[in-house]
């Protein structure tokens, strides 16, 4: 083990007990729920593999996401959540650095 990771561990069990002994509060995290990838598709009116498609999705994720078999995680859920809310903000970004990449290619 690195002298890095000891440290990090040695850290978060400083802190740990620290709350225990009532000198430190816990941190709160918001974790929001899972994306609701099924609504967020048919709310953008498209099928699963035009959803894949236009954010870089394999359509094997889309169809495991909407019949829960697993769930999107870490940044992939952010992701998701930026679609719903900004989908067409998401589609802009993605054709300009698309168009970027071919420039460059």
């Amino acid at each position: 083990m690195g002298k890095k990771a000891y440290e990090m561990i040695a850290e978060g069990l400083n802190e740990a007990l620290a709350i225990v002994r009532g000198e430190m509060k816990p941190a709160r995290v918001y974790v929001p729920s899972d994306p609701k990838v099924k609504a967020i598709r048919q709310k953008l009116g498209l099928t699963q593999e035009d959803f894949a498609t236009q954010f870089g999705f394999s359509l094997n994720q889309i169809r495991d996401w909407e019949q829960h078999r697993s769930r999107p995680l870490g940044g992939v859920r952010s992701y998701l959540f930026l679609i719903e809310s900004h989908p067409d903000q998401v589609r802009n970004m993605l054709s300009s650095s698309a168009g970027t990449i071919q420039a460059a290619e």
